[in-house]
């Protein structure tokens, strides 16, 4: 069966229209933008590039993504993994299987676990506001990733690999299936690490598909009842020394030099339209933007929801808010990253902290989404880069674990109410329906209506796909 045009750049019929258009065109690119841009008659020779929504392979059951990653390795068997074996064996040696045989001592969870919900979802009383909605969870207890190291394995997470600079996730995303909202980047990450830029950047994809980060000021509308503020702010969105008339002056010129260069290129070259494309959305987001993120016309009942203004989840409450806003706005992937989950000591107060940090704010998601009727076609995924040993490090804390661990995921098609897989007795390594990452991201990919096998880029001599040569999608979890 021939690959769709939608998403594979080389063979879209799209592009061969609009690379014409701007060959032709580098004399009076900003004038002929900005003309399409006003009038409606002319908007379909604009949005006929890169960013232009595209039809998915074949029907999605999700059409968005909100992806609450848990940076540093939240413990698997301390939160959603229940594991009575390892209670009743606490304190005895860690098997040799575990390669820490008679050098480490089994320890058992700080916390309770109890059957959640109709569907009897056991969660431990880290996450009662989560626990809320557990039926509307689906619970991976067999994810596995291929490296105990946290750059690798934060890479693979988001990449696919943790050994080459590769897309990302929500790179690969968007290019399937393009935006909702031209007015808005596709990929938005929220308070994304510092050392993690891999993660979220395109890779050989144009540069127009790789993430926009928010972070790093308070922004406008953000003061909250406590007078504090969230990393959730868009980096230079104002110019302080252009009106909008002399900024899109300059636009004009530089787009004309712009396409001057693609014109040297042939009028085909993916990094110089990657540029043009980012441009124009830069000038169209100084409008939209500051309206998505003002929450001054949130209801106080909303903002209690997400617990805005309380100490402990101030600040990723407004993250999740902000997700919620972006999502509904037509945003295609949202990330919020929180950390740190890097637990090799002081567990007992270090992950109770971490865990309130997060708690009311995805349930106030979770709750928000569906009572908005956006849960059924928007896919919400927690988790991190891996988990945790259940033996103990030191006195009171957890190492690193890559063979086991556990990811959830809420609507967007998924079933919920479930538990998929199974790490052994003491959660060591996943023992039933394991998910590799490339399974993972295959999974992903199909409830958004992508074939991870037809979702290709031609680099270097070959097609490249999010998987490589690997993944299998586990449809015991679809809806």
């Amino acid at each position: 069966m021939p690959r769709p045009s939608s998403t594979v750049c080389r063979s879209s019929a799209s592009q061969g229209s609009r690379r014409q258009w701007l060959r032709h065109s580098a004399n009076g690119f900003g004038l002929l933008a900005f003309s399409a841009l006003a009038a409606e008659a002319d908007e379909q020779a604009v949005v006929a590039g890169p960013l232009a929504p595209k039809a998915p392979h074949f029907p999605p059951r999700a059409k968005r993504v909100i992806f609450l990653c848990m940076q540093g390795g939240p413990s698997h068997v301390d939160t959603f993994d229940h594991k009575p074996k390892l209670v009743a064996d606490a304190g005895n040696a860690a098997p040799a299987a575990a390669g820490r045989g008679g050098r480490a001592t089994l320890m058992a969870p700080r916390w309770d676990f109890s059957r959640r919900g109709a569907s009897g979802l056991w969660v431990s009383s880290l996450f009662d506001e989560v626990a809320r909605h557990a039926d509307s969870l689906c619970v991976i207890n067999s994810m596995a990733t291929d490296l105990p190291a946290h750059p690798q394995a934060f890479a693979q997470l988001h990449t696919g690999t943790a050994q080459f600079v590769r897309p990302s996730l929500g790179a690969w995303t968007l290019y399937g299936l393009g935006t909702e909202n031209r007015n808005l980047p596709g990929f938005i990450v929220i308070n994304p690490p510092v050392a993690a830029a891999r993660a979220f950047g395109s890779a050989f994809l144009p540069a127009v598909y790789q993430a926009t980060r928010v972070g790093g000021g308070r922004g406008p509308g953000f003061a909250g009842p406590r007078g504090g503020g969230a990393p959730t702010s868009v980096p230079n969105i104002e110019s302080p020394l252009l009106d909008r008339a002399a900024q899109r002056d300059q636009v004009d010129f530089i787009q004309r030099l712009n396409a001057s260069r693609l014109a040297l290129d042939g009028g085909a070259s993916p990094d110089t339209e990657g540029v043009i494309e980012s441009y124009e959305l830069a000038f169209r987001m100084q409008d939209e933007v500051p309206k998505v993120m003002d929450i001054a016309g949130e209801t106080q009942a909303t903002l209690d929801r997400y617990g805005v203004g309380a100490d402990d989840t101030d600040t990723f409450g407004r993250q999740c808010l902000m997700a919620r806003r972006l999502a509904e706005a037509g945003v295609r992937f949202v990330q919020v990253t929180h950390g740190n989950w890097d637990h090799h000591f002081n567990l007992g107060t270090a992950l109770a902290n971490t865990a309130r940090q997060v708690d009311r704010p995805i349930a106030g998601l979770l709750g928000d989404l569906a009572d908005r009727g956006l849960l059924d076609d928007t896919l919400v995924i927690w988790g991190g880069e891996f988990g945790r040993t259940p033996h103990s490090q030191g006195a009171d804390g957890r190492d690193h674990n890559n063979k086991g661990f556990t990811l959830w995921m809420a609507g967007g098609g998924v079933k919920g109410g479930m538990v998929h897989g199974a790490t052994d007795d003491h959660g060591y390594e996943a023992v039933d329906k394991r998910m590799h990452i490339h399974d993972w991201h295959a999974t992903l990919l199909h409830l958004l209506g992508l074939d991870h096998e037809r979702l290709t880029y031609p680099y270097a001599g070959r097609d490249f796909r999010l998987t490589d040569v690997h993944g299998t999608v586990h449809r015991e979890i679809l809806a």
